[in-house]
């Protein structure tokens, strides 16, 4: 302190505990002092950043920052290939800061705020992680929008920790930015009640359609840069790490996630070339299944759930390393050998979360009453798109303005109209707690797609998800190997899949509920379903506990 006021007073600016500390710009520190261009270009908003006084002088600075929309900004080094051109993003060319609930203070780009405060982004406020699970779970409430920050925060941290650990992959600033941009916007395209809308409503009100929300995710974050022209541009403008790449096409392919072609072994993507494929696992890997997306909804789930998450992403990032896999030529990312337990703790992780939460009997029955809700409502409700044009729930997809509108928060259904009666009865009895019973549930005995089947499994089917996998050992890590389940442990499963059906009773007259659950009992033995008893059908007269004889094939129909 001593040394800095004699310099202060030489210079003529005031020290660091000085009663009138300087307001044009940051406290000084010795030899750390902001010359008169550097204080006007500040002043005048032309986001000017040098990385050594950011990094000292950061903290204080960002104490007289204004608080935007909820959120906090600190100042920070900005990335030297990411040049700040004039308008308004320099203006606010500082990190947000979001304190979450499961990560804690995450940091986002600029770039990445600018996308989250558009319509486009903010309508994942009002649609639910977890349908119908608030229903069962009271703690079950989160959003879609803290699931995609999450995400955005997870992608951007395992693309840096794999540039830190292994500088010669070449991973830019660029990359790293739109893996952060795909991380955010993969899940734009999600209806009301999530996964309820895609794999409930739409193969029920669109017969003939083949319909993902990754499709309407890339459409919605098409029409985000359509409506914001100056986000567009930016990316548009931005560096390329090659004269080929195209930045755009690159985020809209990590949002779709990797598609493997079993025809060609040729590379299939614009977005980046064939030496950085390992980034096309970061979002959404279609490989194995290990990507930040479930890192996230695990994490979060289970936090609101109020379960047990045993897998730790973390640890998780510090083993992994690219490596080029002699098989089909390309770089992936491979783990530790040490830490293929971490992986199966992963996908157990996934199927109990199905079997405690997402298949809970209770949240099912809530997400087949809002189903059936919106299929009456379905022709009823439409929303305005473009050229003045009209869209009801199910066609509303076809328009991004008009799909903007459809939220899990419809006050239309809250509305007196008599045309709306039959949905809103059916939101009155969920009100109520007048849920739909269930009666009857048998297992499968072998695969069935002809049946509307409740499938549990480690995200791959019949097949051990660790077998896709790539490993290394610290004594050879340029080189990647398999891992088979033997290795690993004698404990583990054997088999990775399984199925059931479920059999629901809607109406309140139960006058033929015993008749039909004979039935349903019945018909099980014919097809060789093994019927499963549960204490909650016990109220069910004619139900008794029958252990059936595994049969293979499927035999007969079975009609209400």
């Amino acid at each position: 302190k001593t040394e800095n006021k004699e310099q202060s007073h030489k210079d003529g600016t005031p020290s660091i505990d000085s009663p009138h500390p300087p307001t044009t710009h940051p406290p000084s520190y010795p030899s750390r002092t902001l010359n008169r261009d550097k204080e006007l270009q500040l002043k005048e908003g032309m986001a000017w950043y040098c990385c050594e006084e950011m990094i000292s002088w950061g903290s204080i600075y960002s104490k007289a920052q204004p608080a935007h929309r909820g959120h906090y900004h600190s100042a920070c080094p900005t990335q030297s290939s990411l040049r700040p051109t004039p308008g308004f993003l320099l203006a606010r060319r500082v990190v947000a800061v979001f304190n979450d609930s499961i990560h804690g203070h995450v940091e986002l780009h600029p770039l990445l705020v600018q996308i989250i405060d558009t319509p486009q982004f903010q309508r994942l406020r009002y649609i639910k992680q977890f349908s119908g699970g608030y229903f069962v779970y009271p703690g079950a409430s989160h959003n879609r929008f803290e699931h995609s920050i999450g995400v955005a925060y997870l992608a951007g941290l395992q693309a840096k920790t794999l540039r830190e650990n292994q500088p010669d992959l070449e991973i830019t600033d660029e990359d790293i930015l739109c893996v952060e941009i795909a991380g955010l916007c993969h899940d734009l395209g999600h209806g009301p009640f999530s996964h309820l809308f895609d794999q409930m409503f739409m193969p029920q009100a669109c017969k003939n359609e083949e319909w993902k929300h990754e499709d309407a995710s890339v459409k919605m974050f098409e029409y985000l840069l359509e409506k914001n022209k100056d986000i567009q541009k930016y990316l548009t403008e931005m560096k390329k790490p090659r004269d080929e790449d195209d930045n755009l096409v690159f985020i809209k392919e990590l949002i779709f996630g990797e598609t493997k072609s079993e025809v060609s072994s040729r590379w299939q993507y614009k977005g980046r070339g064939e030496d950085k494929s390992f980034l096309y696992e970061i979002v959404s890997n279609k490989q194995n299944g290990i990507d930040v997306d479930k890192f996230d909804y695990f994490a979060r789930d289970c936090h609101y759930l109020g379960l047990k998450n045993n897998f730790d992403h973390m640890r998780y990032f510090k083993f992994t390393r690219v490596i080029e896999v002699e098989t089909d030529e390309r770089k992936h990312i491979c783990s530790r050998d040490k830490e293929a337990d971490n992986l199966y703790d992963l996908f157990y992780t996934r199927n109990r979360l199905h079997r405690r939460a997402c298949q809970h009997r209770v949240k099912m029955s809530v997400d087949i009453m809002i189903k059936d809700a919106l299929l009456k409502a379905n022709n009823l409700i439409q929303f305005e798109g473009r050229d003045e044009q009209f869209f009801t729930i199910s066609k509303a997809k076809n328009d991004m303005e008009a799909y903007t509108q459809l939220t899990g928060h419809r006050p239309e259904l809250e509305s007196s109209s008599s045309e709306l009666k039959q949905a809103k009865n059916i939101l009155k009895r969920i009100m109520r707690r007048d849920l739909y019973k269930l009666v009857g549930e048998a297992k499968v005995g072998h695969f069935n797609n002809s049946l509307y089947c409740i499938t549990y499994d480690y995200g791959k089917g019949d097949k051990d998800p660790v077998g896709c996998c790539y490993f290394y050992n610290k004594h050879e890590p340029q080189k990647a190997f398999h891992i088979t389940r033997q290795q690993v442990s004698n404990f583990l499963p054997d088999c990775f899949w399984e199925q059931t059906i479920r059999l629901y009773w809607k109406s309140k007259d139960e006058t033929h509920l015993d008749a039909v659950v004979r039935e349903f009992k019945v018909w099980c033995y014919d097809n060789g379903f093994q019927v499963i008893f549960r204490p909650a059908m016990l109220e069910v007269k004619s139900f008794t506990g029958i252990r059936l004889r595994i049969q293979q094939g499927c035999r007969g129909h079975f009609r209400l």
